[in-house]
């Protein structure tokens, strides 16, 4: 069984779509979704509209909750200038969705487990298992990351919400805990500039199990970053010029 994992897409849809193509070109058996699907770019309602036709499962993440809510859950405070303009982003992204459209983000589940056979399953979920808010990543450490995830160790765990493909190995497990990175607002963690410049790409990752032989691979894929620059602006999406601005070019 061939598994495509995505997260973060944050209302991208030209970078799911790209992500989509590349993938069945390899092939797959089944999709998850690890969560903050819509929020955040200029295609909220095109998102939900292509994640429905794919009928996948799709976990709940903190900024799509906080959509749906505007209930701010995440413990880290974030500064209020950001804050300011993040809200007049989500006024906007309401505006651009429709009842079924809230009722169907609504359904997205605070887990999601897929069985991959021979007494093997998949737990996907956006921070932890626990917290869509929770934050783990490389340096986490490493008794903070184990005890986290030591109650879910029997499962091959993914998660999201910090955008960076990575891997972990659980403790006295066989199994292990991989994050495929951002479909929609790829970055690098380790940037010496305060504003955090985006990657010219979409990231995903796959998961195929064959008995007992498990491969993980991520997956890089360029955007083309004219038609998102055209689809930001024809959007109307507030700040999109500074949204643009973000994002870092490699010679």
């Amino acid at each position: 069984m061939k598994i495509l994992v995505l997260s973060d897409v944050h209302g991208n849809c030209l970078a799911l779509e790209t992500v989509l193509a590349d993938a069945k070109k390899k092939g797959f058996d089944q999709i998850v979704c690890n969560g903050d699907m819509i929020q955040g770019g200029p295609q909220p309602h095109e998102t939900v509209q292509l994640l429905r036709e794919l009928r996948c499962p799709v976990v709940m993440g903190n900024s799509d909750a906080w959509l749906l809510t505007g209930v701010e859950t995440d413990a880290n405070l974030i500064p209020v200038e950001r804050r300011k303009k993040l809200n007049i982003v989500r006024e906007w992204s309401l505006s651009k969705l429709n009842k079924d459209d809230y009722a169907f983000i609504g359904g997205f589940q605070p887990t999601v487990t897929v069985d991959l056979g021979n007494g093997k399953s998949l737990l996907a979920f956006h921070g932890s298992p626990a917290s869509f808010d929770q934050i783990l990543l490389p340096s986490t450490p490493e008794d903070e990351f184990q005890e986290t995830l030591k109650p879910y160790a029997d499962h091959i765990l993914t998660g999201g919400h910090v955008h960076l493909q990575y891997t972990r190995r659980l403790r006295d497990s066989p199994n292990f805990y991989f994050n495929p990175g951002s479909v929609g607002v790829a970055y690098n963690h380790e940037q010496t500039s305060e504003q955090k410049l985006l990657d010219p790409w979409a990231e995903y990752a796959t998961l195929t199990v064959e008995k007992s032989n498990i491969q993980l691979e991520f997956i890089r894929v360029d955007l083309e970053m004219t038609r998102l620059a055209d689809i930001y602006r024809a959007s109307n999406r507030p700040f999109a010029d500074q949204m643009m601005g973000e994002y870092k070019t490699y010679e």
